[in-house]
């Protein structure tokens, strides 16, 4: 079991939100030069190979990287994430014929059309163009739309690496949901768009959180944010001087809409929230999130911490077992507690699931005080916070990979600390550098992991092991 360590008994606390979560995404002018602008560029001229005329606007939409905080916004816990520069675009233009048509520039990625007013989200037959539905339909169900929507055509790029972890799929989600509100001229600020994308997103089936879709549209350049939940606040934090994030991909792929492990850790979470509210002499039915129990409960995470092995042997619980606990059915449970996909799991796993839940919290501000303290030790000290949450990931909530085990051990050492980033099974580390020592930790992952992995071979190492500081949130270009 790895090492928790406890320190300030912080209780869920308010802070003052940032004043630009209230505003709307920003109305920019066409890049002039730059990456950005080149890929702009070669999303319109597809466009107009595509349909025929120019696109009227485009929008973009950042991927992020969790700097600490995995796997408990959707148990109601703060998540300290920052943007990064890779993102998603796509091109949009208006059409009269009622169609919504989604193209990609990437050959591999299959076209789709559909009656933008009248489609269905096939939630068991993952496609790229999903996520773009799942925009569409947030802004049509929650977006303030009056009467019959428009036809759009889109082309869409990005240079977020897929199941990375980097949250291209929510970034894609993000931009679709603001392509459709500006082509309908509503006006929602950031923090609802935040919203409306994090609750359209279960319609691919994924039961997350609303850190990804947060960020992506309160993300402002050179800040990290803390970002809590319900209600829905970001506050800036400087990062010390001389941190460098390096994010590494472990080349190992991660679908988590397309299999049941994702969805099964927040199911866990769930049960371990209701069996604590029953023996608390709570209503359990009416709890589903680990941070509303303490809340109500009154307790600091120390103390939650403690509850966790008061409550539950770290072992797994049978389903029969769990009903036995909160004194239901099965069919009750299924219908209350579960989701589709989770139904037919008879083993859950409690203890560890709400001990790494309460413990991650608990570091998200550990991490914060290190920053605002700015002493000298800083740096060390926002190292072992991560090592100590790649542990928590690894050893308790089981979501981490041979390969991404493999990237962290061997950043020991030579970054200051290190973790996975993103739902996990696959995908990203992100590892906290000294400036100084970035480009010898990038030589070392390359030589001792990149070497030995066939297939990063052809692959362009700039989008599989980069350097990057906190990006801009989500906007609207115009010519």
């Amino acid at each position: 079991m790895p090492e928790i360590i406890i320190s300030t008994p912080w209780l869920l606390g308010a802070t003052h939100g940032d004043a630009e979560m209230n505003k709307c995404p920003p109305i920019k002018e066409f890049p002039v030069d730059g990456e950005r602008r080149q890929r702009l560029l070669c999303i319109s001229e597809k466009f107009s190979l595509a349909f025929s005329c120019s696109p009227q606007y485009y929008v973009r939409a950042p991927g992020r990287v969790n700097l600490i905080g995995e796997h408990v916004d959707y148990c109601g816990y703060a998540v300290f994430p920052m943007a990064v520069e890779q993102d998603i675009l796509i091109a949009v233009a208006t059409n009269t014929s009622g169609s919504l048509n989604i193209r990609n520039v990437e050959a591999v990625y299959p076209e789709f059309s559909c009656n933008i007013n009248d489609f269905e989200i096939n939630k068991n037959k993952p496609a790229w163009f999903n996520y773009v539905l799942c925009g569409v339909k947030g802004i049509q169900d929650e977006g303030g739309i009056v009467g019959a929507m428009t036809g759009l055509d889109m082309v869409v790029g990005g240079n977020i690496p897929p199941s990375s972890g980097l949250s291209s799929s929510s970034a894609l989600v993000c931009a679709a949901a603001l392509a459709v509100a500006h082509a309908h001229s509503l006006s929602l600020a950031k923090d609802r768009l935040a919203e409306i994308c994090a609750h359209c997103e279960t319609h691919i089936g994924t039961q997350g959180g609303g850190m990804d879709q947060a960020i992506s549209f309160l993300a402002t350049k050179d800040t990290a944010k803390v970002i809590e939940f319900n209600p829905l606040r970001a506050t800036s934090v400087n990062l010390p001087a001389g941190a460098i994030f390096v994010v590494a991909n472990s080349l190992a792929p991660m679908n988590k809409a397309a299999n049941s492990s994702f969805n099964c850790r927040v199911m866990e979470c769930r049960l371990a929230t209701q069996i604590m509210a029953k023996q608390a002499g709570l209503a359990w039915r009416e709890y589903n999130k680990l941070g509303q129990l303490q809340k109500i409960m009154g307790k600091s995470l120390p103390q939650m911490i403690s509850l966790v092995s008061e409550t539950f042997e770290p072992r797994p619980y049978s389903k029969e077992e769990i009903c036995e606990m909160l004194h239901t059915t099965p069919e009750e449970l299924d219908q209350l507690t579960l989701s589709e996909n989770t139904r037919d799991i008879q083993e859950f796993k409690l203890h560890d699931r709400a001990l790494h839940v309460f413990s991650e919290a608990h570091r998200v501000w550990e991490f914060k005080r290190v920053c605002e303290e700015k002493s000298d030790t800083a740096l060390e000290e926002l190292g072992k916070l991560m090592l100590d949450s790649h542990r928590s990931t690894q050893l308790l909530y089981e979501c981490s990979h041979p390969k991404l085990d493999a990237l962290v051990n061997l950043s020991q050492g030579v970054a200051l600390g290190a973790r996975l980033t993103g739902a996990g099974w696959g995908g990203c580390i992100v590892a906290l550098v000294k400036e100084d020592d970035v480009e010898n930790y990038k030589k070392v992952l390359l030589e001792d992991f990149y070497s030995k992995e066939a297939a990063a071979d052809g692959r362009d190492m700039s989008s599989v092991l980069f350097s990057s500081r906190p990006g801009s949130g989500a906007c609207i270009f115009v010519k």
